[in-house]
């Protein structure tokens, strides 16, 4: 029998008193995972006995929080994964240019997701991938996955307080002048596609910051950190500043250095949403843009 995701707290003087639903509220339990609970199979225990939400908390009491099972909306795939860092609770793992992040009309198969959902299959685990922090197909790097849906919710709280920080890192056509810059401007759809992403004044406010790592003949190496998430937001802004990324045919990069966007998120810093910890991972360039520094040397 497969084990369900659960949570547990000991109930302390400053607990006491609470109804089960206020205290789980302060922990940040959504209001659609109880309803999940009460009627997908979850529980909700008092020192191992049943009880409802109206329960009034008393100090001692163990409190434990049974969720129901999750089922993936697609197969799982046994592809070959870079894991960085695994607990119960997440993965940190990096995600090769070419291989989208979740499945789509375009790539049915063959993604993170798929990829995620195999391994799950493959340790035991019943659960859909929960991608946090997801990339363009063709950009390589750190992928942020929570294993279960509160985790998710624990994390989408804090990406809205920019508490999750990635750093990229690009090579951008020509030389930016400046050592340091902010592109603050709007970014919304392009009106004659599905895909493409403009600045436009009633797009949403999106802000990157970038610093130059080194300028070489024909681009300049950066490194970008992003207040907001925009779709294609670094490709978009530098393409705006009209230093397009290599390789970015979508936004009128030069393709000849290399096939695909040069762009990389290379670190995810963040606070565990449960242990509290302080987390920091790094994944070195891949070899297609490590390639482009020994090119800009030649």
């Amino acid at each position: 029998m497969t084990k369900k995701f659960q949570l547990q707290w000991s109930i302390h003087d400053n607990s006491a008193g609470l109804l089960i639903k206020e205290f789980l509220k302060r922990e940040e339990i959504s209001r659609t995972a109880l309803t999940d609970i009460k009627f997908k199979g979850g529980r909700i225990l008092v020192n191992s006995e049943d009880v409802n939400v109206r329960y009034k908390l008393v100090e001692g009491d163990v409190l434990t929080l049974i969720f129901p099972s999750e089922s993936p909306s697609f197969p799982g795939e046994e592809l070959p994964m870079t894991i960085l860092f695994e607990d119960e609770f997440l993965l940190v793992v990096v995600k090769p240019a070419g291989m989208s992040t979740i499945p789509s009309r375009e790539h049915p198969a063959g993604s993170l997701a798929n990829a995620l959902v195999g391994y799950y299959q493959k340790t035991g685990l019943t659960a859909t991938a929960h991608i946090v922090t997801r990339l363009d197909r063709d950009t390589s790097g750190i992928v942020l996955v929570a294993k279960h849906r509160h985790i998710h919710h624990l994390f989408s709280l804090m990406q809205r307080k920019s508490q999750v920080k990635r750093t990229y890192e690009a090579f951008a056509g020509g030389l930016l002048s400046a050592d340091r810059g902010t592109v603050n401007a709007p970014i919304g759809r392009k009106a004659e596609s599905i895909i493409e992403r403009e600045v436009r004044e009633d797009g949403q406010y999106a802000c990157t910051h970038y610093r130059v790592i080194s300028r070489h003949r024909e681009f300049t190496q950066v490194e970008l950190n992003l207040e907001t998430g925009r779709t294609h937001q670094i490709r978009v802004h530098m393409s705006y500043l009209g230093h397009p990324l290599l390789g970015d045919d979508l936004y009128g990069g030069d393709t000849s250095l290399i096939d695909r966007q040069a762009l990389h998120c290379k670190e995810v810093h963040f606070i565990h949403p449960l242990t509290r910890e302080e987390m920091t991972f790094t994944a070195p360039l891949p070899d297609d843009m490590k390639k482009l520094i020994e090119a800009g040397h030649d």
